[in-house]
């Protein structure tokens, strides 16, 4: 039962087995993700949405959660902490506990933009943040007020230049669909007046009475009053035509590569455990795949979008160094 070691002293034979054991078991941890992730979700999960209820992003945490729940076991609560431009939600997921049990729900684009707009940000979205996945796509719109005399992108930038200066484009202050006005007027070389408010609904109330003359917005906010006939729609902001409105030509049939919208993402706090994350992400791709839940997306004008973590995170990354150009190169601030 026991064994010399170096001559000096006795060590028991079965204590070195146990630690041998110990050792193979602590490396078989690390190389196998089931292993290391254990038995995740062991308590319940909680959902912050950056943005109040019934957003687009709203809308889809609480739609995931409860197909979650459902493949968990556990309970998953969808949390709204609203303000700053989603900043106080992405802040408050950023410094929780890196153990995959928080987790953010927001528009991509709307972080990307963040430390353009924000230099004293609390955070930084690509050191304090980890992706896990891309849920889904919606594109913008570009829609005006019914009397404007155009009917498409090129009507609208033929006007816009025979009447410099004339145009209001309602928007909300460094939101993304301000920056995607400011890049339709660079692409095509005219000028509108930004009329800034504080919502995109406030936008539309103002758009539908004619008090502006256009904006671009959420095609989930904006669709329903086109269908009202409130306001004309011109175009979609998608890469190709849009599913749910395949007659309605996209903006980049007349602007090549303008492609613009809401992504909304999950990420969790930086530091947790790969094989946490991997588990979400395949988790959340095994509920895209329904298709009760790809048609209630399509209800709500959005489309799941597949894309592994490591290329959200480099996705991200291009966003970023875009949409912080576009603040520099016009010189954005928040008012």
């Amino acid at each position: 039962m026991y064994e010399t070691v170096d001559g000096k002293g006795r060590r028991p034979r079965i204590l070195r087995r146990l630690l041998a054991g110990a050792a193979m078991f602590a490396a078989a941890c690390a190389a196998s993700p089931a292993i290391a992730a254990g038995a995740y979700p062991d308590k319940p999960v909680r959902i912050v949405v950056p943005n109040p209820a019934g957003g687009a992003s709203d809308v889809l945490a609480r739609l995931l959660a409860k197909e979650l729940n459902a493949v968990w076991h556990q309970p998953v609560v969808v949390e709204n902490r609203a303000g700053a431009n989603g900043n106080i939600g992405a802040a408050f997921v950023a410094k929780s506990e890196p153990d995959g049990y928080t987790l953010l729900m927001m528009d991509m684009s709307s972080l990307a933009i963040s430390p353009s707009l924000y230099p004293d940000l609390s955070y930084s979205p690509s050191k304090d943040l980890a992706p896990i996945a891309i849920v889904a796509y919606s594109p913008h719109i570009l829609v005006v007020r019914n009397s404007l005399p155009v009917s498409n992108v090129s009507e609208l930038v033929a006007y816009a230049k025979a009447h410099p200066g004339q145009l209001n484009f309602g928007e909300t202050s460094g939101a993304i669909t301000h920056l995607a006005g400011i890049v339709l007027a660079q692409k095509e070389g005219f000028s509108w007046n930004y009329v800034g408010y504080k919502g995109g609904a406030q936008v539309l109330s103002d758009l539908a009475g004619g008090q502006i003359d256009a904006t671009m917005n959420s095609f989930l906010a904006t669709y329903p009053l086109v269908k009202g006939g409130k306001i004309k729609l011109l175009a979609v902001a998608s890469p190709q035509r849009f599913g749910p409105i395949p007659d309605t030509p996209a903006i980049a049939e007349t602007i090549p590569g303008f492609v613009t919208g809401s992504w909304q993402g999950l990420m969790t706090t930086a530091g947790t455990p790969a094989a946490v994350i991997d588990k979400i992400h395949r988790d959340i791709e095994s509920v895209l795949a329904k298709p009760e839940v790809l048609k209630q997306f399509a209800d709500l004008g959005s489309e799941p979008v597949r894309k592994r973590p490591a290329e959200v995170g480099a996705w991200m990354a291009e966003q970023t160094a875009y949409w912080g150009k576009v603040v520099r190169d016009a010189n954005v601030k928040l008012q």
